[in-house]
């Protein structure tokens, strides 16, 4: 259909990867913030407490107060980090693994995303963040329902559900970031706290600002993640041979994961409006026009990565399942971390496991969530 293709409900799609790429990284492109939210009118989906949420979020600011608020995170993943995860990481896939074990025992039959695959980024991220156990499954259907605000054309019901999990989001953290403030410690949201008192004088703006961070970093590395896991085991079951190949060869796990993520990405599509009147593929897109950049369609453009449908875990070209620019995700080398620990230590416990049925995918177009997915053991 073309690199750019006019989108029946107005804007346009991108799905080369050229263009995406291009676009995720110039600063011509920005992201829906509150003035662009504001500038729609009132009464559309733009101004639900949900999407007004979204907007005072990380991936709904541009620079410079992106720029400010992502460095007072600094490295949030660097390799120390992860470093001192793998050890926790590793413990909480075993123990899932353990549980999914049982099941396959007892029942024969197990659902892998919702055991392991939703599970691993509650249990991961609350560990990083002290988080009791207890409030996994709250998470969970908070970060579930924000999600549907992200949607590209969401629907009423969906909209009800987004603004009631925001509303949900800040009754959990708004008391969570005030007991940090009143006994410290040496906790990443304790830290972000001690630096955002030295910047901003106001503790009520500071402690704003820290909700919205804690917030977006919480539904971030919980529903792609969960998708990422889930699916993996999906697509390499479909691809028996590779996975026979893996088996014998788990070094080249990581590479499996990078090219699950090609294949078939978490996020879909995203979104960038923009900030002057420009020319795209051929096509004069005004400001404030929406460009819909469609990740998982450039992941598979034969121009960029050649025999494209093909699942080859030998790739090396970039893909976009993370994005790009600015906005790239922060929690992608924490995704990866738990793929790749996942994915290690389940070749190596269930040799035999395989997929019993076709998963059950919610019915969503930009964040994917795979919400079934039975194994079993041959």
């Amino acid at each position: 259909m073309g690199d750019v293709v006019p989108a029946p409900w107005g804007g346009y799609l991108l799905l080369s990867h050229e263009l995406c790429d291009h676009v995720l990284r110039s600063r011509k492109w920005a992201t829906f913030d509150a003035e662009w939210r504001a500038r729609q009118g009132g009464g559309t989906r733009w101004d639900a407490p949900a999407s007004i949420m979204l907007s005072q979020s990380l991936q709904g600011l541009n620079p410079p107060v992106h720029t400010m608020q992502r460095r007072t995170l600094g490295n949030v993943f660097d390799n120390a980090t992860l470093g001192a995860l793998r050890g926790p990481v590793t413990r909480i896939a075993e123990t899932l693994l353990d549980r999914l074990a049982e099941q396959l025992r007892t029942a024969k039959e197990a659902d892998f995303a919702t055991t392991v695959g939703e599970e691993m980024p509650a249990a991961t991220i609350s560990h990083w963040l002290r988080l009791p156990e207890s409030d996994h499954d709250l998470l969970k259907a908070l970060t579930h329902g924000q999600g549907l605000a992200q949607e590209l054309l969401p629907s009423k019901s969906q909209l009800a559900q987004a603004n009631e999990a925001a509303e949900g989001l800040r009754t959990y953290f708004t008391p969570l970031i005030s007991e940090r403030r009143r006994t410290p410690g040496d906790d990443v949201l304790s830290r972000w706290i001690r630096v955002w008192d030295e910047i901003e004088p106001d503790r009520a703006v500071a402690d704003e600002i820290l909700f919205h961070l804690v917030m977006f970093i919480v539904i971030a590395s919980l529903e792609t993640t969960s998708t990422l896991l889930s699916n993996m085991v999906w697509v390499l079951d479909q691809h028996p041979a590779v996975l026979s190949w893996l088996r014998s060869h788990p070094e080249q796990v990581p590479r499996a994961v990078e090219e699950v993520l090609r294949y078939d990405p978490p996020i879909h599509l995203t979104t960038r409006v923009a900030t002057e009147d420009t020319v795209l593929g051929g096509f004069h897109i005004s400001r404030d026009e929406v460009v819909h950049v469609m990740l998982a369609a450039a992941n598979h453009d034969p121009a960029h990565h050649p025999s494209p449908e093909t699942f080859d875990i030998q790739r090396t070209e970039s893909h976009l399942a993370f994005g790009g620019g600015i906005h790239y995700c922060i929690g992608a080398a924490l995704a990866r971390l738990e793929a790749t620990v996942l994915l290690t230590s389940l070749i190596r416990r269930f040799p035999t496991l395989r997929v019993s049925v076709p998963p059950v995918w919610e019915p969503r177009v930009a964040f994917r969530r795979l919400t079934a997915l039975y194994v079993t053991e041959r």
